[in-house]
């Protein structure tokens, strides 16, 4: 986990759904839409977070219980490596 894994978590808690781009819009997060996507497939893969539609996420239980602090992200799923076809 890393500070812009927990700014997009916290920012999904505080919408009740988001997409890269607009997450990237935010004024407390600063990193690339690009970089954003890309986290947001890994805290999926990880059980973090949801897609909702295409390329929209919503925040799991998993990732609120992590944000609430009741859970640590090493016991979490490792993402797994994502193949190019």
């Amino acid at each position: 986990m890393t500070l812009l894994d927990d700014r997009i978590l916290e920012h999904l808690a505080d919408e009740s759904w988001s997409s890269p781009s607009l997450i990237a819009s935010s004024v407390y997060i600063e990193a690339p839409e690009g970089t954003i996507r890309d986290r947001c497939k890994l805290l999926a893969d990880a059980g973090m977070i949801a897609p909702i539609h295409r390329n929209a996420y919503e925040i799991t239980t998993w990732g609120q219980l992590y944000l609430d602090g009741e859970i640590d992200a090493a016991h979490q799923p490792y993402p797994r490596k994502r193949t190019i076809l």
